[in-house]
Order: structure tokens, then sequence, then C-alpha cells
């Protein structure tokens, strides 16, 4: 329940009830989540009682209102909530995303949506399935929008953690003329991957997550061995995994994870191009219950306009060939 009460002939005040509610999860450490409405909204913001009174402009407190009563909500329910939050919430107008492909990042204030039908269907993949293989040509966002759909849901605490591992396939022959270790040797194949994160998350927090290993980027070879549960897992250029290393990598799987695998079979840098582990699993696992296989055009292609017709070129002159 809400009360509106007007103050002056300018400025109005909302009250709205926090009966429920922890008053300590919703203020927020040294009242930081109050503090971060009063940025994002020029409005005073008062904790008294029971009710969050919010004075200001009607407009203005009308925007408001909305993350205001999430905020509540949050605190009835005990669930974490920082002022990062009370940012997020601010992006989705106080509602929860209309749709599940729409992500909000707070931390670097941004919204990633997709930007073409195809783009939009792999983003309700990844939420509908445990493992989903997006297979298209560069430029699609393949990567770009599945990072984005990790970092959301470890900020959101649905995984614990995020792995992302991409096939080194010259790690150990042309590179290794190449000084430093070899972490040193195979970043060259992983600075793609760094670059997504670092567009979607402060530059300071990557690298804590980095230290804390609650992010992880390796190549495929280091995942050997392990169980990867709690854990959001992206398989990077996968048209350059074997077969074997496919099954090594798809068998890591733990409790609570969730996969997705990207490759462009047109990139294939393996000897022998039958080897690729992408087009065996695109070829054995359509009609497992969980999986999805995600196709991307030139239609879907984000970058500069003529890398769409180069798409469209090599394409032509494969089909020729």
């Amino acid at each position: 329940m809400s009360e509106h009460v007007a103050s002056t002939v300018d400025a109005i005040t909302q009250r709205l009830s926090t009966e429920g509610a922890d008053l300590l999860t919703l203020a927020g450490v040294a009242d930081g989540n109050l503090v971060e409405l009063q940025k994002l909204f020029p409005i005073r913001v008062t904790l008294r009682g029971d009710a969050l009174a919010l004075t200001g402009a009607a407009d203005v407190v009308e925007r408001a209102v909305p993350v205001a009563q999430r905020m509540i909500d949050a605190a009835k329910q005990r669930n974490p909530l920082e002022p990062d939050d009370v940012l997020r919430y601010s992006l989705e107008g106080g509602r929860e995303a209309s749709s599940p492909s729409r992500i909000v990042l707070p931390g670097v204030r941004k919204i990633i949506q997709p930007k073409t039908a195809g783009q939009s269907d792999y983003m309700q993949a990844i939420v509908d399935h445990d493992i989903v293989i997006g297979i298209g040509p560069a430029g699609t966002g393949k990567t770009y929008l599945a990072v984005a759909a990790a970092v959301d849901a470890l900020a959101r605490k649905r995984v614990k953690r995020i792995v992302l591992a991409r096939p080194a396939v010259e790690a150990g022959e042309s590179l290794g003329f190449l000084p430093g270790d070899m972490q040193a040797k195979v970043d060259p194949y992983l600075r793609p991957l760094y670059d997504a994160l670092e567009d979607m998350m402060p530059v300071d927090r990557v690298q804590k997550c980095l230290e804390t290993r609650v992010i992880e980027i390796a190549p495929l070879a280091y995942m050997r061995g392990r169980t990867l549960a709690d854990a959001f897992v992206i398989l990077d250029e996968a048209q350059n995994a074997t077969a074997a290393q496919m099954k090594m990598f798809l068998t890591r799987l733990g409790v609570n994870s969730r996969a997705v695998i990207t490759g462009d079979k047109t990139q294939i840098d393996l000897p022998k191009r039958e080897d690729s582990g992408l087009t065996q699993i695109e070829r054995i696992l359509p009609g497992i219950e969980g999986i999805a296989i995600h196709y991307f055009n030139e239609a879907d292609v984000v970058r500069h306009r003529l890398v769409r017709d180069i798409v469209r070129a090599y394409a032509a002159d494969q089909a020729e060939s």
C-alpha cells in the first residue's frame, strides 16, 4: 500500500509501506542503497518507521516509485540488495526485464539486448537450455552475448563462477618461440574473452574476480580432469577443438552448470577439417533434451556493414568450389 501526499505546489511525497521488510537490507551499508536511489533520481529519500518516503517533482517521484518498491520487495524476501541492484532496477524501469534476452549490466551502466531476430532466439535458447551451441559467421555476437549471459547469471547469483575456454591450436607449435610461461604463450588466443569481460564489468572488478578465480579464462586443455559445478562455462572458437577435446569439455559439466559453445565452421584451423569437434556434435547431439543448436547467418552480422558482404562472398565462393 502507498499513500500520496502533496507537500508543496511543485513537490509531492510518496510514502511506501516497508512493513515486513528488513530495514538494514533495504538501506544498505552506510545507507548506500538509499543514497544510490537519490543519485539516480533527484529526490529526497527518507526511511522512518514502516515507511519509505520519496519527495520531489511529481514526474521524477513517479519514475522512482517502482524502483523503490522493488527494493522493498527484495528486502522483504531477505534477498541481497546492493547499490548495483538499485541501479539495475532503475535501468529496467523498476520491473523485471520484459524479455529474458534483455540483460542489464549495472556495473558499467549498460543494457545489452539483441539487435536481430537471430540474436534474440539465441539468447532465449540460453535461458531455456543447459547447453547451447551457437554456430555462425564472424560478427554475429555469438561470444559477446554468451559472455553477457554469463556475467548476468553471476551477478544474479545463479552461478558461483564463470569459466571461459578456448582451444589454443598453435600453443605448442608456432607460439613456442614466444617468451614467458604457458599462460603468456596462450594469452593471444584468450584476449577476445578478456575484451568482452572488460566491456561488461569494471576493470578492477574483472581483475579481482580473476584473482579469486570467480572468473577463470584458460585454454581448453586446462579443463581435463576437472568437474565444473555451479558454473557458467563458455567454449569459444569451438571449431578448433578436436572431437576428443569436445567430448572432454562436455563431460566436465557438474551440478547447476550450463554451457555455451560457439564456433564458425568456415574458420577451422585444424590440419584435418573432419577432426573438428564442433562438426561432430552438430551431427550427434540434436534431439537430446536440454541441448539447443542455434544457427546464425549473415543477416545477424552486427559489425561493419561490409562484414556481412564479406561473409556472403566467402560463402558463395565455398559453394562454388
